[in-house]
């Protein structure tokens, strides 16, 4: 089929520079996710309509199976889809989508698309307040006469709950006959897509309709507050897919996936937690509340503990993180590794069963196995110019309040004594200790605060 999505529009409700179908819904922007559903329907050509902010749509966007159609000036859904026609396929039938409206599912448009074969399909809905949507007319018998929109609407018409969601599929030759003839005789002064079902009705081309598997499928975006609550409701739809799937979640109301989330069995995630890009969670693995992890895998067994943020980095089986932990780009952790409460990791691998439980910085550094980081421990790894790299060799203890200034090797067992500033290489089991020499300061005196005259 052909898929022609509108994505022109200014949305000045949103009151934001930034284009309307370019604000995002569960982290990515909301065309993104209608391109997802058209390319899962098998579309052979996609055709983006766009205006309002054209440019930066595109270049957000762009792909070998988008065709780019601007739409300049802006006259209406019915000269929207006029300027796709001379790149369509004749020969299938033309699907009508919308940028601003995410969460269409591809199983409702299967169906839709089902309805090309007998003539015109169009997707309704019936609300209890069908305000600001235009009006299905039926004839006695049930049969679609015409889609008025509220503006042109009597007072009859818009009494009536049926409404039109936009979304419709028509057979491409008729497409060609019927756009060039419309007019913008209307309050909106528009060419209106939904004109073409009168003059399919007056071709005698039978008009047919579905509805949609939820509602909340054909709900659009025109403002900060309708996104806000597209938003929860798609996050819902994750968690109860998350649930399906066997995850514990503490409270689904409460979390919000960014992303793509892929969970082990017996997976727990506590409340407020983010996912965002790619994140993999191993069989039992268990998130505290307050949790951010982004493109992430996290092995089995692991437990990350309340207030831990986790981007572009690697935990394996069985490590304690957090609480406040941070895992910055490029970090991977071995098996049984403990990285604790203020600690950051960046760029550096930590080799099974290592711990830094506290109050430590590790960065660009290579730590071997079974090595303990004490408190306050500090890899010196910039030197204003560039960065070096720290070379912890395995079975090593550091002392607390160590700073190793890099470039610098630790040899396997060796032990640094609290205190230590380490500038050369330590050799292997011994211990290395750099300290001033320790003084008493005789008739030393506590500076006191003056008393008041």
């Amino acid at each position: 089929m052909n898929v022609v999505i509108l994505a022109a529009g200014q949305g000045k409700r949103m009151r934001s520079d930034l284009p309307k179908v370019l604000h995002r819904l569960g982290g990515r922007p909301l065309l993104a996710h209608v391109l997802d559903t058209a390319r899962e329907l098998g579309a052979g050509r996609i055709c983006v309509v766009y205006g309002h902010g054209g440019e930066a749509v595109r270049e957000a966007l762009d792909a070998d199976d988008l065709v780019w159609v601007r739409q300049e000036p802006q006259l209406g859904t019915g000269h929207a889809v006029l300027q796709t026609l001379t790149f369509l396929d004749a020969d299938a039938p033309t699907l009508v989508l919308y940028g601003d409206v995410p969460l269409i599912g591809a199983a409702t448009l299967s169906r839709l698309v089902g309805l090309a074969g007998s003539g015109l399909g169009i997707l309704t809905e019936d609300l209890e307040e069908p305000g600001g949507y235009g009006r299905i007319v039926r004839d006695e018998e049930g049969r679609v006469q015409r889609i008025v929109e509220e503006r042109d609407a009597s007072d009859e018409e818009r009494a009536l709950s049926e409404i039109n969601t936009g979304f419709m599929v028509a057979p491409t030759p008729a497409l060609l006959r019927w756009l060039p003839s419309l007019d913008n005789n209307n309050a909106q002064g528009e060419y209106y897509l939904t004109d073409i079902v009168g003059l399919a009705i007056d071709e005698g081309m039978p008009v047919a309709t579905t509805q949609p598997d939820a509602a909340w499928e054909v709900l659009g975006v025109n403002s900060k507050v309708q996104l806000a609550e597209l938003e929860r409701l798609h996050q819902y739809r994750n968690a109860l897919l998350l649930m399906e799937q066997g995850v514990t979640l503490l409270d689904p109301d409460r979390i919000d996936v960014r992303g793509e989330l892929d969970c082990g069995r017996d997976v727990t995630i506590d409340v407020s937690c983010v996912f965002e890009g790619r994140v993999v969670l191993g069989d039992g693995v268990e998130i505290g509340a307050h949790c951010v992890l982004k493109n992430a895998v996290v092995g089995a067994g692991t437990r990350i503990a309340p207030f831990s943020h986790i981007e572009d980095a690697e935990a394996g089986s069985g490590c304690v993180i957090g609480p406040y932990a941070r895992l910055r780009p490029g970090t991977k952790l071995g098996a049984d590794v403990h990285i604790g409460n203020f600690v950051e990791v960046k760029n550096s691998t930590v080799a099974d069963r290592s711990k830094a439980n506290h109050l430590a910085y590790v960065g660009d550094a290579t730590i071997g196995r079974n090595v303990n980081v004490g408190a306050g421990t500090i890899t010196c790894n910039y030197d204003g110019a560039s960065k070096h790299r720290t070379v912890i060799e395995d079975d090593v203890f550091i002392g607390s309040d160590t700073q190793l200034v890099a470039p610098v090797t630790v040899g396997r067992g060796a032990t640094l004594g609290a205190g230590t500033t380490l500038t050369a290489d330590a050799p292997p089991d011994k211990l290395t200790i750099s300290r001033a020499r320790q003084v008493t300061v005789p008739g030393w005196k506590r500076p006191a605060k003056k008393k008041p005259a």
